[in-house]
């Protein structure tokens, strides 16, 4: 076989991997912990259908394929839950390790093309990584606060720390931070959310 398409295939079947690390929210319907497979391809058909409110024009195929690669890293990293403070402090190098040795099987100008747009996102500077931002926070808040707002519940989160990660999806869509807002503002009024103190 061809070094180029046996390398290609590695990295397809490595990425299969995916399927198996599951993060703490949970699917619609109070069904069970969603995989990271699932979030990446839920968020780049939402980054599609609401391309029109992002703040400005984006390479829509480009933040798709961004929502898809961005959390292939949690293969070898694990899923760092968002309001894990201690966790989050070695995320950085857990993910960057993981972003070298993955798409590292891939031949080497794809490989590089992924690191880049991998690191692009994380970046968070070009209307392209805003806006998949976006997504990456709507996703997981639409399916939290369809289900009352368990995951919340189960985890003791307050309001403080879920504002303060959410209200960077208004640098990738003013729009959508206004749904996030209300969503977030239902949820501390029926006390899925602990709301900030005064």
């Amino acid at each position: 076989m061809d070094e180029r398409l046996k390398k290609q295939l590695e990295f397809a079947l490595e990425i299969d991997k995916e399927k198996n690390i599951f993060r703490q929210t949970h699917l619609s319907g109070h069904g069970r912990a969603e995989n990271d497979a699932e979030h990446a391809w839920h968020m780049a058909v939402m980054a599609y259908l609401l391309r029109e409110y992002s703040n400005e024009p984006v390479d829509i195929g480009k933040v798709m394929l961004m929502c898809l690669i961005h959390d292939v890293v949690e293969i070898d990293a694990g899923d760092t839950y968002a309001y894990d403070f201690e966790s989050q402090k070695t995320k950085k190098a857990r993910e960057d390790a993981a972003r070298d040795r993955i798409f590292g099987l891939l031949p080497e100008d794809q490989g590089e093309e992924l690191k880049a747009l991998f690191d692009e996102f994380e970046a968070f500077e070009t209307p392209e990584a805003k806006f998949a931002h976006a997504m990456d926070n709507l996703q997981p808040l639409i399916l939290n606060n369809s289900n009352g707002g368990s995951d919340w519940v189960a985890h003791g989160v307050s309001a403080a720390p879920v504002y303060e990660r959410q209200k960077k999806t208004a640098l990738g869509s003013k729009t959508i931070w206004e749904i996030t807002d209300r969503i977030l503002q239902e949820n501390i009024e029926k006390g899925s959310l602990k709301a900030p103190e005064r």
